[in-house]
């Protein structure tokens, strides 16, 4: 495996690559890799000869009350789980190789952008469609692979690359999970054992909402209302949002109708530690 820091190298580097027609698969993570991360790995390697993993903690999509500055970094550790993982190209720059000096051109996404994690972190998701579009175009690749946990911003890329006709692939992963149940996610490092019990309240909602649909109830609200209680009556945890969107437009729905899919969406604090998790259902 071959670590690349400057964006030009790689750039070449990838272009060499395309011209021997080799298919480039890209997974971007911002490090502290886990087992949700190599689940992506093992997706792009399926179907691309050749797979490019990025590093970056990138500091546009974090708000100035986040946790940019103790955002774990354990690199030589992510470099050695790479590496074991069949990892060809990491891709590792530093910020001001990504936003140097007099950097000004950022992306500016819609109203999809502007709801539930968009409505809580302002600015969150231009800061990820605009380093995505920078590492698409540094990497070059045929097909990018990213996780289901993160469903708004996976929509909201696919929305980008459709609508500014970027010639790449998008696919999904599904969630990994912890045998709790709990989606495996770099923050949850941070959480004590008390709070990794009650954050498992995300995934019991995941399965009271699929108990309820499959009873036949269609009143959505009530269900998301139902979930939001639950949440609240676990010591430790309150809820951000819990509520099911239209599969395709993301906007809120209240009532279910039959055939159409519909996804749950939660973000929950269990203590200071901000988790999201998510579910389809078809009704």
């Amino acid at each position: 495996m071959q670590v690349i820091t400057e964006p030009r190298e790689m750039q070449a580097i990838a272009e060499k690559l395309r011209l021997n027609r080799q298919l480039l698969g890209v997974v971007m993570t911002m490090g502290a890799l886990h087992e949700g991360h190599l689940s992506l790995v093992k997706l792009a390697q399926k179907t691309a000869g050749i797979v490019i993993m990025t590093i970056f903690v990138n500091p546009r999509q974090f708000a100035p009350n986040e946790d940019l500055d103790r955002y774990p970094r354990p690199f030589e550790q992510d470099v050695a789980l790479a590496r074991a993982a069949g990892v060809d190209y990491l891709f590792a720059p530093e910020a001001g190789s990504i936003y140097p000096e007099n950097f000004q051109t950022t992306l500016q996404c819609g109203a999809l952008a502007e709801r539930f994690d968009g409505e809580h972190r302002p600015g969150h998701f231009n800061g990820v469609a605009t380093v995505v579009t920078k590492l698409l175009n540094i990497t070059k690749p045929h097909l990018a692979v990213f996780g289901q946990k993160d469903a708004q911003q996976l929509a909201i890329i696919r929305r980008m690359v459709e609508d500014l006709n970027m010639e790449v692939t998008i696919l999904e992963a599904p969630i990994v999970r912890e045998e709790s149940g709990l989606a495996v996610s770099s923050r949850n490092i941070y959480l004590s054992s008390e709070e990794h019990n009650s954050a498992t309240v995300l995934y019991r909602s995941i399965c009271h909402a699929e108990k309820r649909i499959s009873e036949g109830e269609n009143n959505l609200q009530a269900i998301a209302e139902e979930i939001a209680e639950m949440i609240q009556l676990t010591p430790g945890c309150r809820t951000e949002y819990a509520c099911f969107v239209d599969e395709k437009t993301f906007e809120r729905e209240v009532t279910a109708e039959k055939g159409k899919e519909y996804r749950l969406l939660l973000a929950v604090y269990a203590g200071n530690v901000r988790l999201i998790d998510n579910a389809k259902f078809l009704t």
